[in-house]
């Protein structure tokens, strides 16, 4: 006759590895105070005995997982809008998917939710490392995600990142020559509506803009930030076309605020591209179904996101990967820019 099966606890799992409860707590919090031989004792057994704190018990010597965390920190309803994630996480699913692996997506409202959630994510083996996007200017993630061991890739310039493997696009250089590219058409009113002040890659985007404007004997440009909503971008544009000396071409952030500008200007009697040249970041197929279709700053979004996807990888295998820029987005001109007319303000 067989006897039933014991229920193994913490306690089974201590005396076995020949350490006290707290230690097998501390293991699996992920806390300092713990040779990492110890550590790695620890998870041993718990895996020899069938043991884990929770459901997830997966792999637990040697941290091994099927799922990646993506938290965003942007409204639901932006984001079904916005064609540049869409593409990211596709991207990202690409790599996943020849993995047999999944994306554990999450929406957040702050950067504090964030951290909270990526601590839950990896105090309870939820994920094998994340991804995290949109840096700030001294990013408040950067301290407790390396604190808490993580593996994870940060999309954002390693200026932003704080030492957390990096991966991005030379948006600078992007910008210098969206800007270039105008001024050889003859534009010397140019303006830049830009992402939320405090995303760090907004105000590497706003420092190109005017390092290039300079070079160029051009105006300076007042900085004009917003969100990334089609209202925003909105009412962005008519603020800059009420100016007594308006802008004859306007460079934006996103696709969406682009395409909001174009209908402002149809809506004021400002013909584009005659009067206004536009030019948007992120090329997408709103871009190219617009009239006229709008100039664009494209790249390869999908396969961005795909590399994000096995720098990741890189990082969960302990190996470490050196910080690059994965392409320069590059100007696709449309009808929306070309030259201002000499009747211009």
């Amino acid at each position: 006759m067989s006897t039933p099966t014991q229920r193994i606890t913490i306690k089974d799992v201590a005396a076995a590895a020949g350490v006290s409860k707290g230690a097998v707590s501390i293991a699996f919090n992920h806390k300092p105070g713990l040779s990492e031989a110890t550590r790695q004792r620890i998870f041993t057994v718990a895996q020899e005995l069938g043991w884990a704190p929770n459901s997830s018990a997966r792999s637990l010597s040697t941290r091994r997982t099927d799922t990646i965390g993506l938290a965003l920190c942007r409204p639901a309803r932006l984001l079904g809008l916005e064609p540049f994630y869409m593409d990211f996480i596709s991207g990202i699913e690409s790599v996943l998917a020849e993995r047999s692996c999944s994306l554990l997506l999450r929406l957040v409202s702050t950067l504090d939710e964030e951290i909270a959630l990526q601590e839950t994510w990896w105090r309870e083996r939820q994920v094998g490392g994340s991804i995290l996007v949109d840096f700030h200017q001294d990013d408040p993630r950067i301290a407790p995600l390396k604190e808490l061991g993580i593996p994870a890739v940060a999309v954002g310039h390693p200026d932003l990142t704080g030492g957390i493997a990096s991966i991005w696009t030379d948006d600078a250089a992007a910008v210098s020559e969206a800007v270039r590219y105008l001024a050889a058409l003859g534009h010397r009113r140019i303006a830049r509506v830009g992402g939320p002040e405090g995303l760090g890659h907004s105000a590497i985007r706003e420092r190109a803009f005017q390092t290039s404007l300079l070079e160029l004997g051009l105006a300076a440009s007042a900085p004009v930030t917003t969100g990334f909503a089609g209202e925003e971008g909105a009412r962005a544009t008519r603020s800059l076309l009420l100016r007594a000396e308006r802008p004859t071409a306007i460079v934006y952030d996103n696709d969406i605020m682009a395409v909001a500008g174009l209908g402002v200007a149809a809506e004021m009697g400002v013909s584009v591209p005659d009067e206004l040249s536009l030019l948007a970041w992120d090329d997408s197929q709103l871009c190219r179904l617009t009239h006229p279709a709008l100039s664009a700053m494209s790249h390869d979004v999908h396969g961005f996101g795909a590399e994000v996807a096995r720098e990741l990888f890189t990082v969960i295998a302990g190996r470490t990967p050196r910080p690059r820029p994965v392409l320069t987005p590059s100007l696709t001109p449309r009808g929306s820019t070309g030259p201002p007319r000499t009747a211009s303000r």
